[in-house]
């Protein structure tokens, strides 16, 4: 793809998803730039990726062919008001913020832009991301593809309506931390029963990741799969049953649902 993909903003997410641009090929390192007003973050990125960095976000906005705002929520206008005069009009401004809206963004522009809202995770950390996509009704079906090979590169891709992203903030944008806290209550198990902390830790991850990429390959009800493990009479009915007895569906359920709450109140 010869595009220049400009971010505007330096962080971990930012960094993770030009990584997997680059690493995948699709783009070229030297077609990436970002801008941050953390020189140390610019002087970081540099060193990982070898991208051209700036503290000026106007340089990005002139440059790219595609923007990607990888700043807080609170900062979208205030940047946006910066850049605004420098993007053209077949300057395609993706954004990866939870709370601002397509019709926020579009309103901080005051004109018409392509533009695609999505919703990332943080395992695009090590390219096995999840990233919800809502695209406006200004961008083409090619220009839409273009981007899902670029979101592709550090994980999958789906396109959903807007109305679902509180849904997908509970579902995918927040629930690492879910399993990574699923992990630590297990790791802490097997330290209790007579593990090294790292063992405990590793054998976890593993069964996590198994568990998950057979939900994937196989295409089964996770519920099929639960009971391929539960033998009669044996030890996994008897953990299963302790977890239902101390609410362990339910308090998911729960979690997600506040998680989703907050997101639609933001």
């Amino acid at each position: 793809m010869e595009k220049i993909i400009g971010f505007i903003g330096a962080g971990n997410m930012g960094s993770a998803m030009a990584g997997g641009m680059i690493s995948s090929g699709l783009i070229k390192k030297e077609n990436i730039i970002f801008s941050d007003i953390n020189e140390e973050a610019l002087e970081k990125i540099n060193k990982n990726l070898g991208v051209e960095t700036t503290t000026d976000n106007i340089r990005v906005a002139d440059k790219a062919d595609i923007i990607i705002l990888a700043v807080k929520p609170n900062l979208y206008k205030t940047v946006i008001d910066e850049i605004n005069d420098s993007i053209k009009d077949n300057s395609i401004i993706i954004s990866i913020a939870a709370g601002v809206t397509v019709s926020n963004i579009e309103n901080y522009f005051g004109r018409e832009i392509k533009l695609a809202r999505t919703m990332p995770n943080t395992p695009a950390l090590v390219k096995e991301g999840m990233t919800a996509l809502m695209p406006n009704n200004k961008l083409t079906w090619e220009e839409i593809k273009e981007i899902k090979s670029l979101l592709g590169t550090f994980g999958k891709v789906e396109i959903v309506e807007e109305k679902l992203i509180d849904s997908v903030i509970a579902v995918s944008g927040s629930s690492p931390a879910y399993v990574f806290m699923l992990i630590e209550a297990m790791g802490d198990a097997g330290v209790l029963e007579g593990m090294a902390r790292d063992k405990a830790y590793y054998f976890a991850a593993q069964a996590v990741l198994g568990a998950a990429k057979m939900v994937l390959e196989t295409g089964e009800h996770p519920g099929k799969l639960k009971d391929m493990v539960c033998s009669p009479g044996g030890t996994t009915i008897e953990a299963v049953a302790k977890l239902e007895e101390r609410g362990f569906k339910s308090a998911v359920i729960e979690a997600m649902r506040v998680c989703a709450e907050k997101s639609r109140n933001m």
